[in-house]
C-alpha cells in the first residue's frame, strides 16, 4: 500500500498491496526570494509563510528540517499541508474564512467539505482540510491528485520543486533561495498539465503512505511525494535509479522541466 526504500541493496521499488515492483538501477549564500506574480486567492497563505523571513515565532519554535535557517525550514515543511498548527502562530484571531474552519475545535467532516467543494479554495487549503478531515477518521470519496512535491539530495543540501494543481509552484535551492511562482502563463500551465498527468499514472498504480512522513531524503536519493485527498504518496530511491525508472522517470523529467522555466522566468524578473 506505499511506495518505500529498500535501504539494504541501495535501489529503490514500488510495494503496491503486497507485490514488489522493481526499478531499474541508474539517474544520474544570502537570502532571496524571488516572488513572480501573486493572486489574492494565495495572498494570506503567501503572507503566512513569508512572515518567517522578517520574524522569529517565540511560541512555539521554528520547524525543524533540511536547512540552516529556521524560516526555510518553515516554508519547506508548509509545503507539505500536513500540520495545521505550523499556520496557527501566524494567524491572530478573529480567524477569517477559511482559517475560522480549519482552527476550529467544533468542525465537521461537512465543514470541512464545504472548504474542499468551494471553487476558489487555494489547493493548500483543500489538501489541509483533507488531511482534517484524514485525521477524523473520515476517507474521502474523491481521490484528488493536489499537489507534487520534488526533493533531491544534493552534495551541498536540498533541492526541492513543488507544483501545486492550480499552477502555482515554490522552488527551493539547497542554498536556501527560493522562487514563489504565482504567475501562471502558457508554458508554465504546460509544464504543470504535463507533470500532473505523469503523476497522475504512478498515483494509480501505487497507494498512500500509512506512517509519519519522513525526513528529508540523504543525500544522493530522490523522493517524489504527491499529496492526494486519502493521504500522502511517493516514491525513493537513488537518483540514478528513480530517474531512469521507466514508472518514476516521466514525472521526474517533467518537474526537471518546469523547474528549469521558474529559474529562468525569475532571472527575467530581476
Amino acid at each position: 500500500m506505499f511506495i518505500f526504500t529498500n535501504k539494504r541493496k541501495k535501489d529503490a521499488c514500488f510495494h503496491v498491496s503486497g507485490q514488489t515492483i522493481p526499478v531499474i538501477q541508474q539517474y544520474g549564500k544570502s537570502k532571496k526570494i524571488a516572488v513572480v506574480g501573486l493572486t489574492l486567492t494565495t495572498i494570506t497563505i503567501l503572507t503566512m509563510a513569508l512572515f518567517n523571513f522578517f520574524k522569529k515565532s517565540e511560541n512555539p519554535p521554528e520547524p525543524t528540517g533540511p536547512y540552516k535557517d529556521p524560516a526555510t525550514n518553515s516554508i519547506y515543511q508548509l509545503l507539505f499541508c500536513d500540520n495545521i498548527e505550523l499556520y496557527r502562530p501566524k494567524t491572530p484571531p478573529p480567524f477569517n474564512y477559511p482559517f475560522d474552519i480549519l482552527f476550529s475545535k467544533e468542525r465537521t467532516v461537512a465543514d470541512l467539505q464545504k472548504v474542499i467543494d468551494d471553487p476558489t479554495s487555494d489547493p493548500r487549503v483543500k489538501m489541509l482540510a483533507y488531511n482534517l478531515q484524514l485525521a477524523d477518521g473520515h476517507t474521502p470519496t474523491k481521490r484528488e491528485l493536489l499537489a507534487v512535491i520534488v526533493e533531491v539530495g544534493l552534495d551541498d543540501g536540498l533541492d526541492v520543486v513543488a507544483s501545486f494543481n492550480n499552477g502555482t509552484a515554490r522552488y527551493i535551492n539547497y542554498t536556501g533561495h527560493m522562487i514563489i511562482w504565482e504567475a501562471k502563463d502558457e508554458i508554465s500551465d504546460s509544464l504543470t498539465a504535463e507533470l500532473f498527468s505523469k503523476s497522475a499514472d504512478i498515483v494509480n498504480k501505487i497507494g498512500p503512505w500509512d506512517k509519519p512522513r519522513k525526513p528529508a531524503p540523504a543525500k544522493g536519493n530522490v523522493r517524489i511525494s504527491f499529496l492526494v485527498s486519502d493521504g500522502l504518496y511517493f516514491g525513493e530511491g537513488g537518483i540514478n535509479v528513480l530517474f531512469n525508472d521507466p514508472l518514476g522517470s516521466p514525472a521526474l523529467t517533467a518537474a526537471t522541466h518546469l523547474m528549469k522555466y521558474l529559474t529562468e522566468k525569475s532571472l527575467e524578473t530581476k
